[in-house]
């Protein structure tokens, strides 16, 4: 049990701190050593173009100098895709993403030729796909090589054929064919109009551009949020259809959005607080355990920090639990969404409220100063104000430049929860036994709960138990912990809980006796005294034994409860077995040792008399073979009988009947076959001297 209660004061401290707000992380070092685990090649090489071009952007955004060696391997499967004149356009819409990284070289023939074939597929596309990875391939050639001559004649007409797919609401359809319209598709239909409004020849109508302005308006109408600020696309499930869930939906939207920023002029009305949304979701996340997962967030962050529209900056602490024990310094990080160094700012601290109530602020706005070699803001000292406890922090960044607000996002005001912890005073503690009817003192005792106690006490059920003590903050103020309980252990592990209640800084519990027998179960004898004092501010939580009492109850009524069975610990299992005693049947009395002689004696005569019969007739080798085969045969039949007297020898003397019958078995397979050898060449022998 005292495991347990300090493992859930544990939990206490860490569940408290979790579920105070969110606090947001650019990208760190265990992204990078996540890229490395979740992109690996088999020899150099992904199982697709697909997969190679999502390693290397993830590599490439990530900064990763000493990635895996797959630049060779994806060249080759660049080029064999490239020169395959059956690559279908998502094929080389791949082949030239990885290129775009991996700088391959790239025949000239081979590229008009996939100028002219992409071409042709967006004269004959019937979906937004078709379109997407056509339009896209076009626009990587374009990129990728300067001199090839790329372009569409009828840029207007491809425009309107891709904007036939949109839906009133803002969403998308992937072909005219399928009714269902998706978040997931908008995105890949702006990152397809970007590409067809950057390979036009001329200016296209600025009425179609301002439309799809529109549609985007529509779109980021229909955008969901998370309590932390967050904001995210999800598509609903429909038909049991093949469901992108809302990480991918809203990558996909976040790389059409920035595509389509990046090729026109004018603003988008989307707000920057949306964009700073957008980036908490992706933060938000963490470090995803799927390599596509991992790569639509990088991607996206990646896209957010370089878009036109508004550049998120990330408001971040080292540490949002400071000791008071300590001196612990407020640090304050503002960084890009990938960790990049912020322009120059002011971080200020412009208020602190107590996470349980809502009153004014505990502080007056305080600057915090910079260290340009570290890139933190810092707040060396927290103010008086600040005791130990749970609070809100909320920041304020200022620009030195007005101009940044033009191109930077932070939102008007961060709130940060954080953790102010010390060690708690306890002060004027004592256990008492009061007599119940005059309530004057029988027994008192000071209790020093920073070190260790061993009271002992006696009670009887007339009477009352009092434990009293005070709880003092650093500041000098009243500090209530999360949890103050008192239990009481009996000797045979009954165990009872009562929760200390409090008058300000006096915590007090009376147990009067008389009206807990019942719940005692009448059961006298030594109850241990353990007290626990929690909180996740506390840095002197306690879980301490502070002695016993004697109680001396009455005995039972006949109906009275009687005390539950106590809980079998599951580790007793594991624990060492009871002793096994067991009395062996004494052994027979066995005869003398001469009579066992004499026995054997006479079995032994047989054999006797056959050797010496053996010897007075004696022994007639006319017979034996004389031919070289024939003779190997009777002499290794007369070794096998040899050596089943002497196994019947060795039966007696150290064999068991296992091992004998398993030897005897191969030496009688042994003897039928020389047996049956050496017959049947006496039998054949009689039969040519009757014969004759």
């Amino acid at each position: 049990m005292a495991r347990s209660l300090v493992g859930f004061l544990v939990l206490l401290l860490f569940v408290s701190i979790c579920e105070a707000g969110s606090l947001f992380q650019p990208i760190s070092d265990s992204h990078r050593s996540a890229a490395l685990e979740l992109f690996t090649s088999d020899h150099g090489s992904f199982k697709s173009l697909e997969e190679t071009y999502e390693a290397l952007r993830t590599f490439q955004i990530l900064g990763i100098e000493k990635k895996p060696d797959v630049t060779a391997a994806a060249c080759r499967s660049i080029s064999e895709t490239i020169g395959l004149s059956s690559s279908t356009p998502k094929n080389l819409f791949y082949a030239l993403k990885a290129n775009s990284i991996a700088e391959c070289k790239i025949n000239e023939k081979a590229s008009l030729g996939i100028i002219t074939r992409l071409n042709a597929a967006i004269n004959g596309a019937s979906s937004l796909l078709d379109f997407y990875y056509s339009v896209g391939g076009l626009v990587l050639i374009k990129d990728q090589n300067s001199k090839a001559d790329v372009h569409l004649a009828d840029a207007e007409g491809v425009f309107r054929s891709v904007k036939a797919f949109s839906q009133s609401d803002g969403r998308w359809r992937f072909s005219s064919n399928n009714p269902e319209s998706s978040a997931f598709a908008a995105g890949i239909a702006l990152e397809t109009l970007s590409g067809i409004v950057s390979l036009a020849s001329s200016e296209l109508d600025q009425s179609l551009i301002s439309t799809l302005k529109n549609d985007i308006s529509k779109l980021f109408d229909s955008i969901e949020k998370y309590d932390d600020g967050a904001l995210y696309f999800d598509d609903k499930l429909v038909d049991g259809r093949e469901h992108q869930g809302p990480l991918s939906t809203t990558s996909s939207v976040v790389r059409g959005l920035t595509a389509f920023a990046a090729v026109t002029a004018g603003s988008l009305n989307i707000p920057g607080d949306k964009i700073l949304g957008l980036a908490k979701f992706f933060l938000g996340i963490g470090v995803p355990g799927d390599a596509k997962d991992f790569f639509n967030q990088i991607d996206s962050l990646a896209c957010l920090e370089s878009n036109r529209l508004s550049i998120p900056l990330i408001l971040s602490l080292p540490s949002t639990v400071l000791s008071l024990t300590k001196k612990d310094s407020l640090q304050v990080r503002v960084n890009t969404v990938l960790g990049s160094n912020a322009p120059p700012l002011t971080v200020k601290l412009v208020g602190a409220f107590s996470s349980d109530s809502k009153d004014a602020s505990l502080i007056e706005s305080q600057e915090l100063k910079f260290d340009a070699g570290t890139g933190i803001h810092i707040l060396n000292s927290l103010p008086k104000s600040i005791d130990v406890g749970s609070y809100k922090f909320v920041f304020k960044i200022v620009f030195h430049d007005p101009e940044h607000k033009k191109v930077y996002v932070t939102g008007s005001q961060t709130e940060v929860p954080i953790f102010v912890t010390g060690l708690v005073k306890i002060e004027n503690a004592e256990i008492t036994v009061l007599d119940s009817d005059l309530g004057s003192i029988e027994t008192q005792k000071k209790l020093d709960l920073a070190g260790q106690n061993a009271v002992s006490l006696s009670a009887n059920h007339l009477q009352k138990l009092r434990l009293s003590f005070q709880f003092t903050s650093p500041h000098g103020h009243a500090f209530k912990p999360h949890q103050a309980l008192l239990k009481l252990r009996h000797e045979s592990n009954v165990e009872h809980i009562f929760v200390v209640g409090n008058s300000g800084k006096q915590y007090e519990l009376v147990l009067n006796f008389l009206g807990l027998v019942e719940k005692f179960f009448y059961l006298s004898g030594r109850y241990d005294i353990e007290l626990t004092v929690g909180d996740a501010v506390m840095e002197n939580s306690l879980l301490r034994a502070i002695g016993y009492v004697e109680l001396d109850l009455p005995e039972p009524p006949e109906k009275a409860p009687r005390p539950p069975p106590q809980p079998i610990d599951p580790y007793s299992r594991y624990g060492p077995k009871a002793e096994i005693t067991h009395i062996f049947r004494a052994p027979e009395k066995r005869p003398p040792k001469e009579l066992s002689l004499a026995f054997l004696g006479v079995t032994i005569l047989p054999l006797l008399g056959f050797l010496i019969g053996l010897l007075r007739l004696g022994v007639n080798l006319k017979n034996f073979p004389t031919k070289a085969l024939p003779a190997t045969f009777a002499i290794l039949f007369h070794v096998g009988i040899g050596a089943v007297l002497l196994l019947y020898v060795l039966f007696w003397l150290k064999l068991d009947l296992f091992q004998t019958l398993k030897l005897l078995g191969f030496l009688g397979v042994f003897l039928v076959f020389v047996g049956h050898r050496i017959l049947s060449h006496l039998a054949a022998t009689s039969a040519k001297l009757k014969s004759t």
